[in-house]
């Protein structure tokens, strides 16, 4: 657990950060397009720019997987 890692922006560079969203806090239009959860999940850059809204989490990581980010879990 005592593992240094390098934060310098070369290895930061591809980092998204996943977050839930409580869905109260979105807009209507966003709301109505997801009737039935309570939740999204938000994929965001490393300025803080949210770059996409999905319906679960593990959809959220393989989406940002898939376009050669590194996810990581915000809590």
């Amino acid at each position: 657990m005592n593992e240094k890692f390098d934060f310098s922006p070369e290895t930061s560079g591809n980092t998204v950060y996943i977050r839930r969203v409580a869905l109260d806090t979105l807009p209507d239009e966003v709301r109505r397009q997801v009737p039935d959860v309570d939740a999204l999940y938000a994929v965001h850059g490393v300025d803080g720019e949210r770059l996409a809204l999905v319906k679960d989490r593990d959809l959220a990581f393989i989406l940002a997987r898939q376009n050669e980010l590194t996810p990581v879990s915000v809590h």
